[in-house]
């Protein structure tokens, strides 16, 4: 069992070698990065980074305001894009691909599907982004087999909901941006206006409102308080099925399904099975609400979810100094029946940079709790690309304006991406010393995380009950536990803080017992950052002394000559434990 490493590319700023890029820069001035520079050279390095999946970012064809009229896509008013570039979650064509993308427009779609085979044979999986929430404003495929009617086609569009209409109508209204958004020759217009696809039922959408986007309906009446109409099956359903058949049938290996929460779960409960039937792919979801995840796991029948209402805000608050690492425990123990489910991160495409001025101001801050993301379950964990290079988001690059984030909607490209990706050898000769040295650091930890099967799909046993009341160890800024699989027990210990630490662990008593280890048997012991390696013990008689580097971690593998034995009801696979109770 390998666990999933994923590692988030945006391409259209990924392999952008435009210098110094211009705020507000059209795809003229600035440029845009390809699918052809993901080669197999790349390819293969980013595998040996220890991803096993990338997720290409932004590959359908979405809203933008560069012209591409010429190639037979119909242009985008101006008022209902956001940026030159356009917001990759705005899909105009469900069917087709990003042409900023490709190198030659009318070969896009071939072109990504050689990137697809390309990835594979660097030994990596494929995920790309379904948008099932909302499209485009002005949402009309070209690319659309000739069996598929478009969305909206023959939807009734005098009646606010039908059941198989596919959007929401606001009869007898027309929309209206009243913020200002820039016009062209001729104002925007949409009669009879459409929903809004933050659920914005108004024919006047904010300016901090999904403007650019409309809802889809999947058989919910909200002007009637949700009642649902999913009998017989809505219209759009089948049309959603049919998208994502056709890009699984491409030999993509997953989705990563924005907004899924603003679907219902009944949809993903008929559909996911079906695809999954069809085609073995995995389904990852956005949901931010915790109540809905048992819900969307075992009735949606999706793999994964988003950790960040959880462990993505416990570790941003404990790295800014505003949590302490105790807390962490708490999360975990929140999830603890689904904590294989939940994807893991630090950063991505939504969030700020830890190292920009609104994060933690520099990167390094973000290593121990990268050390507890990629660690601490048998759970993916994904890295947004530059993360690892401590890119710092503070760009003001036009729509996006300077806010710690990587711009999806504006033209753009990263200095330290640029330095990556133009040292051919990739050995960093092209990287300052401290973007080496925290490069290195991620690699490390993602192989380690990777490939240990006590990490992999080991059990887990929490330390921070046992020493809440350890002088020698201070919770506020550490944070330690176990993983055991087979032969091995891993000790892991983090410190958050800004000066080095030595600590003293206490491991109790029940900590041997349920990970069926021999209390004082003597082992192998690896530093697995060093390789270093000695004899040592695990004892509840003494508690173990290590020094922790600041903002870093200790990964130690103790190894024993023979795997004891369990009851027989009792395994190492993926369980959890905290100090005082299994759970």
């Amino acid at each position: 069992m390998e666990k999933i490493i994923i590692y988030q590319v945006f391409p259209r700023i990924f392999g952008n070698r435009r210098k110094s890029p211009r705020t507000y820069g059209s795809l003229a001035e600035n440029g845009s990065g390809k699918f052809s520079a993901f080669t197999p050279r790349v390819l293969n390095q980013i595998r040996q980074n220890g991803y096993t999946h990338i997720w290409y970012t932004g590959v359908l064809e979405h809203s933008t305001r560069t012209d591409y009229s010429a190639y037979g896509i119909v242009k985008d008013h101006n008022a209902v894009v956001k940026g030159k570039a356009g917001s990759p979650y705005a899909i105009k064509d469900y069917y087709d691909i990003d042409p900023d993308l490709a190198d030659n427009v009318y070969d896009r779609m071939k072109e990504f599907e050689v990137l697809i085979s390309r990835t594979h044979d660097a030994g990596l999986k494929v995920i790309i982004d379904f948008i099932p929430n909302h499209v485009a404003r002005q949402y009309h495929s070209d690319a659309k087999p000739l069996t598929v009617s478009d969305l909206g086609q023959n939807d009734n569009v005098f009646k606010h909901f039908d059941r198989d209409n596919n959007f929401y109508y606001l009869p007898g209204q027309g929309l209206t941006l009243h913020f200002g958004a820039k016009q062209e020759d001729f104002e925007y217009s949409e009669f009879p206006a459409k929903a809004t696809g933050n659920d914005c039922f108004s024919p006047f959408p904010g300016q901090n409102d999904w403007y650019e986007t409309i809802k889809l309906n999947y058989g919910v009446d909200y002007m009637h308080g949700r009642k649902t109409h999913f009998v017989p099956t809505p219209n759009t359903w089948y049309k959603m099925l049919d998208i994502m058949n056709f890009w699984a049938d491409k030999g993509i290996d997953g989705f990563r399904c924005d907004m899924a929460e603003m679907v219902p779960v009944e949809f993903w409960q008929w559909a996911v099975p079906r695809v999954k039937e069809r085609n073995a792919v995995c389904f990852i979801a956005e949901v931010y609400n915790p109540a809905l995840y048992r819900d969307y796991i075992h009735r949606g029948h999706f793999d994964y979810l988003y950790d960040k209402v959880g462990l993505y805000d416990i570790l941003r608050g404990v790295i800014c100094g505003h949590k302490w690492a105790s807390d962490i425990t708490h999360c975990l123990q929140s999830t603890a029946d689904i904590r294989g489910n939940m994807v893991a991160f630090l950063e991505n495409h939504d969030e700020q940079r830890i190292a920009s001025d609104f994060f933690a101001g520099y990167a390094e801050a973000g290593l121990p709790g990268m050390f507890v993301a990629a660690t601490t379950g048998t759970n993916p964990v994904m890295v947004w690309s530059g993360q690892e290079l401590g890119e710092v988001g503070m760009d003001e690059e036009g729509f996006s304006g300077l806010d710690g984030r990587t711009s999806i909607f504006d033209y753009w490209s990263l200095r330290s991406l640029q330095n990556w990706l133009n040292d051919e050898s990739f050995d960093g000769s092209l990287l300052t010393e401290a973007q080496k040295s925290l490069y290195n650091s991620y690699n490390q930890l993602l192989n380690i995380a990777g490939k240990e099967p006590a990490i992999c799909k080991g059990a887990f046993y929490d330390l921070m009950s046992a020493n809440a009341h350890n002088p020698f160890f201070n919770k506020q800024f550490n944070y330690a536990f176990l993983r055991k699989y087979g032969k091995d027990a891993l000790l892991i210990a983090v410190n958050f803080e800004r000066k080095d630490a030595t600590v003293r662990i206490n491991i109790p008593e029940n900590a041997f017992k349920v990970l069926n280890i021999n209390d004082n048997e003597a082992a192998t012991l690896t530093d697995l950052f060093t390789g270093k390696q000695m004899v040592g013990t695990l004892t509840s008689a003494c508690p173990f002394e290590m020094s922790i580097p600041a903002h870093y971690g200790r990964i130690l593998r103790f190894r024993y000559e023979t795997e004891i034995k369990a009851d027989a009801h009792k395994t190492d696979d993926d369980r959890v434990y905290f100090s005082s109770n299994f759970l």
